[in-house]
């Protein structure tokens, strides 16, 4: 059996009068390369997938498991207090369907016909009665964390995917978000079998006017013949290009 394979399924068709699902995940996709996006929801040809980032997963278990102790008892988490923060974690009937991978908050854009979904990883709410998003992140390096470099530009529309997904559910959604940013310590002098963090929480104030727009934009590729072009910096375009002529010299 084959590893990789055409996928069959979750193929956008012209004809289906029914909505098709957009996760947040292919919204930045098509920001990134409208044509891997084509060829993905399409086409059926996805980008090979990476490997899991299983320490982030563990980490990200740990983080909800933390807040939900708070959440539980309707008080503000210490790292919330220490930055000032004036909320507390939200109770909602839904959060755990919010919080769930492939199903997320849910909502239809009417004028594309496209389910457009996002798995949040926490909800704050402060005293206003508006919702906070909140996503953690992990990871490991010397430096301080921030949100500055021009790759994190995908973190930024995420939240701004959340808050907006949030808005369209009727929610009122602060404009500010928050980065729990989680940092391994390098620095010890051995690893005892346990890794050690900081922790940063690093606020974010999002705005979500240019999704509407990309919406009608991705609606407009799905719906076309013809292959977009590849988007600048694309490192899968380029290769499939290069390894296309290659083969075909080969095999003629």
């Amino acid at each position: 059996m084959p590893i990789y394979k055409k996928r069959e399924r979750n193929i956008f068709d012209p004809k289906d009068p029914n909505p098709f699902n957009i996760s947040r995940s292919k919204i930045d996709l098509f920001l990134e390369c409208p044509q891997c996006f084509y060829l993905d929801r399409r086409l059926g040809v996805g980008r090979p997938p990476g490997f899991p980032f299983t320490l982030n997963v563990a980490v990200d278990k740990l983080l909800k498991k933390e807040f939900d102790i708070h959440r539980a008892k309707k008080e503000t988490h210490p790292l919330m207090a220490k930055y000032g923060i004036d909320a507390i974690p939200v109770h909602h009937e839904d959060l755990e369907i919010w919080r769930e991978n492939f199903k997320g908050i849910r909502v239809l854009h009417e004028p594309t016909n496209l389910q457009i979904s996002g798995a949040i990883d926490d909800l704050w709410v402060n005293p206003e009665g508006e919702f906070i998003v909140v996503d953690y992140k992990a990871t490991a390096k010397e430096s301080e964390v921030n949100i500055d470099a021009e790759w994190q530009i995908g973190y930024k529309r995420q939240m701004e995917v959340y808050q907006w997904l949030l808005r369209q559910k009727g929610f009122k959604t602060s404009s500010t978000g928050y980065f729990v940013y989680v940092n391994g310590k390098t620095d010890r002098k051995a690893f005892d079998a346990k890794l050690e963090f900081d922790i940063k929480i690093i606020p974010y104030t999002g705005d979500d006017s240019w999704i509407p727009d990309t919406l009608l934009k991705i609606k407009d590729c799905l719906m076309k013949e013809t292959v977009p072009l590849p988007g600048k910096g694309c490192e899968y375009c380029p290769y499939r290009k290069i390894a296309g002529m290659e083969l075909q010299k080969r095999m003629k």
